[in-house]
């Protein structure tokens, strides 16, 4: 991974941690960095999956 997407992740691992007003101990760190990037990975492919114009969203359906 590139330096400066590390950077950026740590921060803002930081100031979500802080908006939440979590304290994340720096040994769990790593952990979070690597959930994230995997997450970031996933929505990426998500969002770069082109759909046909007509693609219309699922029922929605409940008991």
């Amino acid at each position: 991974m590139r330096p400066a997407l590390t950077d950026s992740l740590d921060n803002y691992i930081d100031a979500v941690g802080s908006a939440l007003g979590l304290s994340i101990d720096p040994a769990w760190k790593p952990a979070v960095r690597a959930n994230l990037e995997v997450s970031l990975k996933l929505a990426r492919q998500v969002d770069e999956f082109a759909l046909p114009d007509e693609t219309e969203p699922a029922s929605v359906f409940s008991a």
